[in-house]
């Protein structure tokens, strides 16, 4: 039978079929895709083959995964060089923010945006807790949003505890798989139980299943939306960590340089200090925010580090 995976603890997984019957599956021996060695080979939103091992008990084995469009790739939490798949066939992502209680950083929005542009996933920049929001933030978010949306991604303000803002996300998930990520603490939860009112009555229904008491932290959920399209909800995360990125490649995953590399004197310009670079020159210039040149520097920069 042909199913779609819903949740991963990373030995047991739930799976959805085309009849939409719940499965409680696992593989069998080690799984392995071509040219990636992961953490978790069958991740949330993976279409797979699998066969009935239990009818009774609803249990399968899942027998081979099935090409995926996509996936977002991130440094495994556990393992640092090792690779962890967070989902698999999305067809957006959104990034939920903060500038207060707590404050996420441009470094992360950044990271998490370059791991987007990596995995070839259009992505969303929502700030949430707005009712919160005094002036100093307002400024701030005026500035993100206009820097954010000169690039192309679509940034919006909301507030999950007053319900303000979430009819028009919900216009931009219907019908999409969308994953959605950000750090502890930016009221995710909440935003997603906004989104789903049901939510908390479907987390439910499975949690009688066999890997019920494992450490399921580090992997994500899927649920369906009410008018159709499907939410992948993921963990908290501390930081974004890439991996598989070369110091040559970083520029070409921010889209306003992108646009702008053959006009470097040199092919394997890093746009640090080398002479006749067409990205530090639009920088002078203004027409690359500042702002973001330095988070392509700071981010280069550890790219360094890992390489030692």
């Amino acid at each position: 039978m042909k199913a779609i995976v819903y949740k991963s603890t990373g030995s047991w997984y739930v799976l959805r079929d085309e009849a939409g019957k719940i499965w409680n599956g696992r593989t069998k021996g080690v799984m392995k895709l071509d040219d990636i060695t992961s953490t978790n080979p069958v991740a949330v939103g993976d279409w797979v083959e699998a066969e009935a091992e239990n009818e009774q008990e609803n249990v399968a084995i899942i027998t081979t995964i099935l090409d995926r469009n996509n996936y977002i790739n991130r440094q495994s939490p556990r393992h640092k060089h090792q690779h962890h798949i967070v989902a698999a066939n999305l067809d957006q992502t959104l990034l939920v923010a903060t500038l207060k209680e707590p404050r996420t950083s441009q470094g992360f929005i950044d990271r998490f945006l370059v791991a987007a542009e990596m995995y070839h996933v259009p992505a969303i920049i929502v700030f949430n807790k707005s009712d919160l929001y005094r002036d100093k933030e307002l400024v701030k978010y005026q500035q993100w949003k206009e820097m954010y949306e000169a690039v192309g991604y679509p940034v919006m303000l909301l507030s999950a505890e007053k319900n303000e803002g979430i009819e028009e996300l919900q216009q931009l998930l219907l019908g999409k798989t969308t994953l959605v990520s950000g750090h502890s603490g930016v009221g995710k939860s909440s935003l997603l139980n906004r989104i789903i009112p049901e939510m908390s009555l479907k987390t439910g229904e499975i949690s009688g299943w066999s890997g019920k008491g494992q450490h399921t932290t580090t992997f994500a959920e899927m649920f369906d939306l009410p008018g159709g399209g499907r939410l992948i909800d993921t963990p908290g995360m501390r930081e974004f960590g890439l991996v598989d990125i070369e110091k040559q490649e970083l520029s070409h995953y921010f889209p306003e340089m992108r646009e702008r590399l053959n006009d470097c004197q040199f092919n394997n310009c890093l746009h640090y200090n080398e002479p006749g670079c067409a990205i530090k020159q639009a920088v002078v210039d203004q027409v690359i925010h500042e702002d973001r040149y330095i988070s392509y520097l700071g981010i280069l920069d550890s790219i360094e580090e890992k390489s030692y």
